[in-house]
């Protein structure tokens, strides 16, 4: 691949040398890229589900997946056998989904894979309205992640869930609108250490908080709270190397996360890293779009430079609150330049990103705070002239099935500034009541 004559700073990010720091990434703020990657684009459980079973199907050591939602419908029946079946032929297999939004399939889940030698953890279980008692319990489990035998991956923002068929609406007349990755290479690496670090999060629960507590009161508390990072797979890194990208063989990519110990602007700052650079055009989809004061200004700045940035949003709403959250937003983006479509076709659950030539992202993260300030969530960005043009040409088809915005649905009077004023309201209640300064 040739590189631009002008590379951002942002793009300058760490190598990560696996055989001397494999937790290196972890400690950095911004993404750490790596070269010799494979990418593929996934569009929808139609291509996701069967390149993942395939690979567990030829699973020889051990498979990792988590994931928000695991429901007992045609596409979970298809990923739950191909977990059973790798299981028995002596495979270690590890699952961990989100106790919310897998709460209804969780007693068949459980009761399957756990006869099947399938080890299940369960993220922030809920035991009954009480559970929301619990500090965290509006911290939830977001990312889609699936990793085979340490050399296949999988990341997006595709639940283990048909596409045709909705927990709130049913059966759906369109598959929704969702991408995800398959990837092989160095960064694979990473994307197995989060699986690892989930799972032992979701193993520990309450007993890790604990445990952390009664080290740090200990006679030798460094050396306890180190011994359970190590445990964590969360140890203080090591130096890394850090070449120009430039220098690393294609296709450059970095695994992103966004979570509640170190990483907890890495996925927003990879965004607006990428935004500041942008000079030609930014083609963001996001169902759930509600982002804060810096990310809306580096929207507005590209725009105001001359940058053709476009926003692919639901024209379907699944909810209505976010839909009046992202529309309240309207009238300061379109006043700067910013176009706005809306998705009609099906739902649109895609959260990715094309921004200018060469840097994509796919991945679980929406642009609103859950996303961005709670929830656990994972992105690939990949800088490749190749991937990103297949997925703008995704994004352009997208496009040209949507209605664009030319006109805010939330206007500047009175009405309008209750009703914004109405969303920050509930967003920082919200914010408050999930800790977004607690740790865990």
């Amino acid at each position: 691949m040739t590189e631009s004559a002008t590379e951002p700073a942002a793009a300058r990010s760490p190598e990560l040398r696996p055989h001397e720091d494999p937790l290196g990434w972890y400690g950095l703020p911004r993404a750490v890229y790596t070269g010799g990657n494979e990418v593929q684009l996934l569009r929808g459980g139609d291509d996701l589900f069967p390149a993942m079973c395939a690979a567990i199907g030829r699973a020889l050591h051990e498979v990792w997946l988590a994931t928000y939602i695991f429901h007992d419908d045609v596409a979970g029946e298809a990923v739950l056998q191909a977990l059973e079946a790798a299981a028995r032929r002596g495979v270690r297999v590890r699952v961990v989904v989100d106790g919310f939004g897998s709460a209804a399939a969780l007693p068949r889940l459980r009761a399957r894979l756990e006869a099947a030698g399938v080890s299940l953890a369960v993220y922030r279980p809920i035991r009954g309205w009480h559970s929301w008692m619990q500090p965290g319990q509006f911290r939830r489990l977001h990312q889609k992640l699936c990793v085979v035998d340490s050399g296949v991956g999988f990341v997006g923002g595709i639940n283990v869930l048909d596409d045709r068929h909705d927990l709130r609406h049913g059966p759906l007349d369109a598959p929704r609108l969702d991408f995800a990755v398959q990837v092989n290479g160095p960064v694979v690496l990473p994307i197995e250490h989060t699986l690892r670090a989930v799972w032992t999060r979701a193993v520990f629960g309450r007993d890790w908080r604990d445990e952390a507590i009664a080290a740090a009161r200990s006679p030798q508390p460094v050396r306890r709270v180190r011994v359970l990072m190590r445990r964590m797979r969360l140890g203080p890194p090591r130096r890394a190397h850090a070449p120009a990208l430039r220098s690393l063989p294609p296709v450059r990519a970095a695994f992103v996360v966004r979570d509640n110990i170190r990483q907890r602007r890495a996925i927003e700052r990879a965004y607006i890293d990428a935004l500041r650079h942008a000079r030609e055009r930014i083609d963001l989809v996001s169902p759930y779009f509600y982002p804060g004061l810096q990310f809306r200004r580096t929207l507005r700045n590209a725009a105001r430079r001359g940058v053709k940035v476009r926003l692919l949003l639901q024209g379907r709403p699944d909810y209505r609150f976010a839909a009046l959250a992202a529309s309240v937003l309207y009238a300061e983006m379109l006043g700067h330049g910013v176009r706005i479509f809306e998705y009609t076709p099906a739902f649109l659950h895609a959260k990715v990103a094309v921004v200018d030539d060469d840097w994509a992202t796919v991945g679980s993260s929406n642009i609103d705070p859950l996303s961005l300030l709670l929830n656990l969530e994972a992105n690939v960005v990949v800088r490749d002239r190749r991937f990103a043009g297949e997925l703008a040409a995704q994004f352009e088809e997208a496009v040209a099935l949507s209605r664009e915005v030319t006109a805010p649905s939330v206007g500047r009077g009175l009405w309008a500034r209750l009703q914004r004023g109405f969303v920050a309201f509930c967003a920082r209640l919200y914010l408050r009541v999930g800790g977004i300064t607690g740790l865990y």
